[in-house]
């Protein structure tokens, strides 16, 4: 330091904190921010594996089987679609359980408070346990999409659903609902998060309206679309 130049001498330790300010700010990230879906209009959501009864519902008990989610869906992340092929993500706002889980916890619950069902266990179960049907879902779609440009964005729920005899197995009644009644500000996850908790209670109405159109535990009726909704665009 003592060969160079005065001005030199003056510049070299600004530029050293400058830079150093740089390094700091460049450390600095939006806080990590994790939601979970709540069941909320249900009361408090089951755990897996343990039974969730409303009082006062009907008499059928249910067992609600591990969900298949389509696989672009089982990344932490909450995902916003933007046309038809481009999913964005972010790092800072993720799920806080695995979303299968979480689903099938949700639905659950929103089950077990519809009238004709007067309990539901989310798998996994005893190997004893009884049920008068099971439920699987397939979730093929959870999800915001907005266009590049928009600011408000449109939630979008698809599940398909069976509805299974239990002793043997034998699927009684195909089902699916395409939710896409919410809505959101593009960028408020939260907003997001609660609007898919809702299409999740309509998923689930679809479900219980079409149990209780079974005239028995083992036949299925005609068809369940004029009670449920099954297989239209909301």
């Amino acid at each position: 330091m003592r060969n160079l130049p005065r001005t030199t001498r003056l510049i070299a330790p600004a530029l050293l904190l400058v830079l150093a300010g740089c390094f700091k700010l460049s450390r600095e990230s939006p806080p990590l921010r994790l939601y979970v879906l709540s069941g909320t209009a249900a009361g408090a959501a089951p755990t897996s594996s343990a039974m969730a009864t409303a009082p006062g519902a009907g008499g059928l008990t249910v067992g609600l089987r591990r969900m298949e989610l389509a696989s672009y869906l089982s990344e932490p992340a909450i995902v916003v679609r933007r046309g038809t092929n481009e999913l964005i993500t972010t790092e800072f706002h993720r799920w806080g359980e695995d979303l299968d889980a979480g689903i099938n916890r949700v639905v659950g619950a929103y089950l077990a408070s519809s009238s004709p069902v007067r309990a539901v266990e989310v798998a996994p179960w005893q190997t004893r346990a009884k049920h008068d049907f099971i439920v699987q879902l397939h979730v093929t779609r959870f999800e915001g999409t907005a266009d590049s440009a928009a600011t408000q964005g449109n939630v979008h729920v698809q599940a398909g659903w069976d509805i299974v005899r239990p002793f043997d197995g034998r699927v009684l009644i195909r089902g699916s609902s395409d939710d896409r009644s919410g809505s959101f500000r593009v960028g408020d996850y939260g907003a997001l998060v609660t609007g898919l908790d809702a299409a999740l209670q309509r998923v689930a109405r679809d479900i219980s309206a079409c149990l209780a159109r079974f005239p028995n535990d083992s036949t299925p009726p005609a068809n369940c679309s004029t009670a449920a909704g099954v297989g239209t665009t909301r």
